[in-house]
């Protein structure tokens, strides 16, 4: 894909930091909230960033997103989660699901978020400025520090604590606090499992929209 149309790559307020990482979508698909859709969701441009989301995205009422972030296509952010985008840049790629009470956030100047595609965050997770490719499962309760790397199709056991810059090897299971490796994943099984709570986060978020 070419930079040049990637939501990772940013120097002005459209929600354009300079990253390696590219995703399976264009910035022309993008567009400025809010929209009727997402009733009383908080959704607040800081900075001169405005938050930009794909196609057929869910915010539950309570939901907060502000500043610097840029959503992929069937995305959804659940009740009281907080994408805080003010201090520096959150990307997240395409069905992307942020449960409830999770908080995603920055750290000024040094770290950026980039979620790939297929990635659930769980309840009450926090992300403060790692990497998460895609295929991956961050376990309920979980914290995953600055400058951490989850590799593509990994699990985060429920209540870990990843310390920063832990660089979790691709297919790996990690639990614990501090979190360590505890095994490989079986590739087919993990695969299926992540698939299955993406799509069903996006089948849910159909409910909210339908009333």
């Amino acid at each position: 894909m070419d930079e040049a149309t990637s939501p990772l790559r940013h120097s002005g307020p459209k929600g354009l930091v300079t990253s390696s990482t590219t995703f399976d979508f264009k910035a022309d698909n993008f567009y400025p909230s809010p929209f009727d859709l997402y009733n009383m969701s908080i959704i607040k441009s800081v900075r001169g960033f405005t938050p930009q989301f794909g196609d057929n995205c869910f915010l539950a009422d309570n939901a907060v997103v502000v500043g610097d972030v840029v959503m992929g296509n069937e995305c959804s952010v659940w009740f009281g989660a907080v994408v805080r985008g003010d201090v520096n840049s959150i990307r997240i790629g395409n069905k992307v699901n942020i449960q409830d009470g999770a908080v995603l956030h920055t750290l000024y100047q040094k770290s950026v978020i980039e979620i790939d595609d297929n990635v659930s965050i769980g309840h009450n997770v926090c992300v403060h400025g790692a990497k998460i490719e895609k295929n991956c499962l961050i376990g309920i309760g979980s914290v995953v520090l600055d400058h951490v790397v989850v590799g593509e199709g990994s699990i985060i056991g429920a209540g870990s604590v990843v310390l920063q810059g832990t660089q979790i090897e691709p297919g790996s299971l990690y639990a614990g606090t501090p979190a360590k490796r505890i095994k490989d994943v079986d590739p087919e099984q993990a695969k299926e499992m992540i698939e299955r709570i993406a799509n069903n986060y996006v089948f849910y978020s159909s409910w909210y929209k339908e009333s």
